[in-house]
């Protein structure tokens, strides 16, 4: 993967954030008209690529059959604001849906025997995987120039 020369931090960095910023990845991609649309999803990175899951039937998984170049994002809403940005290209697998499906739950969700883990376990079968190859990442890091939010608010 290359990283842009802007980026506020390497490889190593940029993949331990990705690694364990349990937050959903903003993915735009463009829809069959054409146009650009965004959606978030759960993910996991590992081996140098993002890995989402949808049902077969999704319009994201119709659209990423049209045009496979997508647009990501995985940041924060609270200062101080930091987190990875790229493009890349999404490639569909529905042998693997299942398995990212079960990765997901066990990292957003911490237990597969709750009401909706098993809803989402029921559809399975329906997974597709997303794997997201970025072409290239850069991140920020605000750290340094932003305060918390307890820290400004207690000034």
């Amino acid at each position: 993967m290359r990283i842009r020369t802007s980026s506020s931090w390497q490889q190593a960095e940029i993949e331990a954030f990705l690694r364990d910023t349990i937050i959903p990845v903003r993915l735009a991609f463009l829809a069959s008209d054409g146009e650009p649309l965004i959606i978030s999803l759960w993910f996991e990175y590992r081996d140098g690529c993002v890995y989402c899951a949808s049902q077969q039937d999704a319009r994201v998984i119709a659209h990423l059959q049209s045009s496979a170049a997508v647009a990501f994002e995985v940041a924060g809403d609270q200062p101080p604001y930091r987190g990875v940005r790229g493009q890349g290209h999404a490639e569909l697998d529905p042998a693997k849906g299942g398995d990212v499906l079960r990765n997901l739950i066990d990292r957003y969700l911490g237990d597969r025997n709750t009401k909706f883990a098993r809803w989402l376990l029921s559809r399975a079968e329906d997974e597709v995987a997303i794997v997201i190859r970025p072409d290239w990442v850069t991140s920020w890091d605000f750290s340094q120039r932003m305060p918390t939010r307890s820290t400004a608010t207690a000034s």
